[in-house]
């Protein structure tokens, strides 16, 4: 997908087809939209005659093609529902509703008017920066492994007209890290949604060495001979199924865009395929478990933007990456195993690997580089599915600075993050009898928080986010239909988004 800028009226490109955008119109409405002025006059007034005849009613997901006469392509009118509920998302899912209801049918090339979207309150700025994540999230999807096409757009441009020709040199500078960012994600979603035969521990490593190559970051990759020598029990114990692919530590060093800038680690649960250890999943459950590195290959994608973008803060990335698998030698409910930062876990439950994984990924990234803050992403529990639904991710964390600026960084990103509890009440659920710690509870409840309060165990006193992943890091069959169109079927990237956009914000320390 290319997306490029253009000072041009959007009838005036010569693109198969322009794209605009219309509010939701009361019942009783008659008055032709002055917005589709344009639009109407490039169709030779069947835009108007749309409307009159109702079949433009403005309200989401609807969109309306309407041919030109003089074969000069198509008018796409998608509706933006109500103005009183109108934000930057409704934007981005309005962008990527029109590319995919193009898909198939013959369009390579569009034009959106970028000031048809451009309004109160989405300024444009957020206006360009929500069309690119629409338009290229929108044309996505993964082809590694297809043999045809449906033919998708392949070329957007964000149209300025008349009216925000003069914001052109701030809009470009917005459209042009916005699309390295879409790109970041396009190029995550492509490593994530790699099968378990392909995408094992040290393939993601050889993508972690392969990135630091191509723009000049600093990667360590720890086998399982350095990861004995470093005492990560952890996850030598979640790995140790694997004779096939035996587990990884990944660390990837950008060194930051400004000098004495915050250092911010970003630690990501890489297990590739988890069948559960000995405590084993059921059969339906497993087809999806490829997912389950989502963690890991975001921050990967984080990395990646976050060097392109040139962004403040030094950014360590930490992946834990390991195979969860049963066999002779995988670890066992009753083991107890001691992790890098000499805290020993109880293992109850072999099927809650993440966070064994994360216990050593933690601990290094704050012992090693001392973070000012240290962010973990992870689909870790199927609570947070129960909790909050497949298209937001739960969020703990321990300083309150640190999660209004994710949450605010999600609201402009549209990544949805909630912020959830975290109390001496499941600090308790996961004290062990004869360890420290233990990676599972007697008690069946809160299940996102008492693994957040496992986590704590070993961040020390730095300020710390957790960023259950479970439900949006992928899209399935029965979930795909209620997500936003730019959320493409399987993985989706969630965090690289959100988290690249909070760094970029992000400010020296004072």
């Amino acid at each position: 997908m290319k997306v490029l800028l253009d000072r041009r009226e959007a009838t005036a490109a010569a693109t198969d087809a322009v794209v605009t955008g219309v509010f939701e119109r009361g019942d009783k409405e008659t008055a032709f939209p002055r917005g589709l002025a344009k639009e109407d006059a490039a169709a030779k007034g069947l835009v108007r005659a749309a409307w009159d005849q109702r079949e433009i009613q403005g309200k989401r997901r609807e969109v309306t093609v309407v041919h030109r006469p003089d074969r000069n392509g198509r008018i796409v009118i998608v509706g933006l529902g109500p103005r009183t509920r109108y934000d930057a998302e409704v934007v981005r899912r309005a962008a990527a509703e029109a590319v995919r209801a193009l898909k198939g049918k013959g369009v390579r090339t569009i034009a959106v008017r970028l000031a048809a979207f451009a309004l109160d309150p989405v300024p444009s700025e957020a206006a360009a920066r929500a069309v690119v994540d629409g338009t290229y999230l929108g044309a996505y999807e993964f082809r590694k492994y297809r043999t045809t096409s449906d033919g998708p757009v392949e070329e957007a441009a964000i149209a300025l007209g008349e009216e925000l020709a003069r914001e052109e040199t701030l809009l470009r500078k917005a459209v042009d890290d916005e699309r390295t960012v879409a790109e970041t994600v396009v190029w995550t979603r492509d490593l994530a949604n790699l099968p378990a035969d392909t995408a094992s521990p040290e393939r993601l490593a050889e993508e972690a060495r392969a990135l630091g190559k191509e723009l000049g970051l600093k990667v360590t990759v720890f086998d399982e001979t350095k990861l004995a020598e470093m005492h990560c029990g952890g996850i030598l114990a979640v790995g140790g199924g694997s004779t096939a692919h035996p587990p990884r530590m990944v660390v990837v060093e950008y060194p930051g865009g400004a000098r004495r800038g915050k250092t911010i680690a970003v630690v990501g649960k890489g297990i590739t395929f988890d069948a559960g250890g000995i405590s084993i999943k059921p059969a339906a459950a497993l087809a999806n478990m490829k997912f389950d590195k989502s963690g890991a290959v975001a921050v990967l994608g984080i990395l990646r933007a976050a060097a392109l973008l040139k962004v403040p803060p030094r950014v360590i990335g930490v992946l834990g990456c390991a195979e969860n698998v049963p066999s002779g030698t995988s670890y066992r409910p009753g083991d107890v195993v001691r992790t890098f930062n000499g805290k020993t876990i109880e293992i109850l439950n072999t099927d809650a690997e993440g966070r064994v994984v994360l216990a050593d990924a933690l601990a290094y990234a704050v012992a090693q580089y001392r973070p000012d803050e240290v962010i973990d992403l992870a689909t870790l529990t199927g609570a947070e599915v129960v909790a909050l639904g497949d298209d937001t991710a739960g969020l703990v964390a321990t300083d309150d600075r640190l999660a209004n600026a994710l949450l605010a960084a999600s609201a402009a990103t549209g990544e949805p993050l909630w912020r959830m509890p975290l109390t001496d009440y499941h600090r308790e659920l996961v004290k062990s009898d004869i360890g420290d710690v233990r990676n599972s509870t007697e008690l069946p409840v809160a299940g996102l928080l008492t693994a957040a309060a496992f986590l704590e165990n070993f961040v020390g006193g730095t300020a710390w986010a957790h960023l259950d992943l479970a439900g949006p890091a992928y899209t399935t069959a029965a979930t795909r239909r209620f997500q936003p169109a730019y959320q493409s079927a399987g993985a989706t990237a969630f965090g690289v988004r959100v988290i690249t956009r909070y760094l970029a914000d992000a400010v020296r320390p004072n």
